[in-house]
């Protein structure tokens, strides 16, 4: 059996991002600049006004109550077109282009307006309450570099430059395909003893979702060669194929033989952890391929550590391997056996001094103890004891 962290390296290290394409930037949220952009225009395009007031020349200020004549004014989008000489203003209004020879806004609050006059005893200080030209950006200047996260704040500096469109790197295509006999869908109307609804393909499907991957449900294959190997056929143009279930050693196990039987390269069978032990990692073409355990809590935490790093990796992003931060033990907590081991648990405590509770049953078939839990303990294989008020590794989900 590998390591967690070889059996991450041989996952992620080969994976390489996608090629790219070019999407509305209302559609790039969560993914990644593939080539840098230069501002198509100036920000702000021209000296703008910072507040509600006057615009002056500031040499025809002297601190002492003088009269000014407005002869207009200028609103955003709305310039005034003349020029403003001694003894004249112009009404400005926040976002307004300043006019020309003006160099100065008195806020209209230091200002008293009398029969068409304006009166203020404002000192003199150039540029006061004013934007100047490219302030924020610059024509042609580089305002995100290629390998950008695209955060909406990302995305308005973008369109601000003058960009409706990015190259960003492709969403990977995840087909996702569930096997056996025993598996019904969420909607059948009445529900079999030895039934098992399939609760884990829509499970991996929104962690995959969330994380920017294009999901499709291939469908529930039968414990059978042919069924199993229809539907991994139709995974053909997927990025990542992701099986659940038959990556044990049962007679009905038979996931690996499918996918041998479709040229899958086998990576590794088998990771030193609990639960998610028997991970299959394998490739058919340019399809990477992750065989996933039937037991939905070893199947989430296989996702969680692998296939969501896979996306990410896929899509440009960093992708390191999940390791947790630490956080102090609510309870005491045996020796680790050989295996590295992921403890659902809860967060406990007021912000500030969190705790964490390991769940009292660890079966890997409860998703409601997973429901209840806010992430996982990671316990090193064979790590000793821990009491409570330790450190711990904790990744939250």
């Amino acid at each position: 059996m590998l390591s967690v962290e070889k059996a991450f390296d041989n996952i992620i290290g080969s994976a390489k991002p996608l090629t790219t394409e070019r999407l509305g930037v209302e559609k790039t949220s969560g993914r990644i600049l593939a080539a840098p952009i230069a501002a198509r225009r100036s920000q702000p395009g021209c000296a703008i006004s910072a507040m509600d007031g006057y615009a002056v020349r500031s040499v025809d200020l002297d601190g002492k109550m003088q009269c000014f004549e407005v002869i207009g004014e200028s609103a955003a989008g709305k310039p005034f077109q003349g020029v403003v000489v001694a003894g004249q203003t112009v009404r400005i209004f926040t976002g307004a282009a300043v006019p020309e020879g003006a160099d100065q806004v008195i806020i209209q609050e230091n200002t008293d307006l009398r029969e068409g006059n304006m009166y203020s005893r404002e000192t003199p200080t150039s540029q006061k309450n004013i934007r100047a030209a490219g302030i924020d950006f610059a024509d042609k200047q580089c305002v995100l570099d290629a390998g950008t996260f695209l955060t909406p704040k990302a995305i308005g500096l973008a369109a601000s430059a003058g960009h409706s469109h990015l190259m960003v790197h492709r969403a990977p295509k995840v087909a996702i395909l569930s096997t056996g006999d025993e598996l019904v869908a969420p909607d059948q109307k009445h529900f079999q003893p030895f039934e098992t609804v399939n609760s884990t393909a829509p499970q991996i499907m929104a962690l995959l979702s969330s994380a920017g991957a294009e999901c499709s449900f291939l469908g529930q294959a039968k414990d059978d060669l042919p069924s199993l190997r229809k539907y991994i056929k139709a995974a053909a143009n997927a990025d990542i194929l992701i099986t659940i279930g038959g990556a044990s050693v049962g007679d009905k196990d038979l996931i690996q033989k499918a996918l041998s039987d479709e040229n899958m390269e086998l990576g590794f069978w088998k990771v030193a952890m609990r639960p998610g032990k028997p991970l299959i990692s394998g490739q058919i073409g340019k399809t990477k391929v992750l065989g996933l355990p039937g037991n939905p809590v070893s199947a989430f935490v296989c996702a969680l550590l692998f296939a969501r790093p896979l996306v990410d990796k896929l899509m440009g992003r960093p992708a390191p391997l999940p390791t947790g931060v630490p956080l102090p033990l609510a309870a005491s907590m045996p020796q680790n056996g050989s295996r590295q081991h992921y403890v659902r648990a809860r967060l406990i405590g007021h912000p500030g001094e969190r705790r964490v509770d390991p769940a009292v049953d660890q079966d890997s078939s409860l998703l409601s103890v997973l429901a209840q839990s806010d992430g996982l303990i990671i316990r090193a294989p064979d790590c000793p004891a821990s009491s409570a008020g330790d450190l711990v590794p904790f990744l939250p989900f």
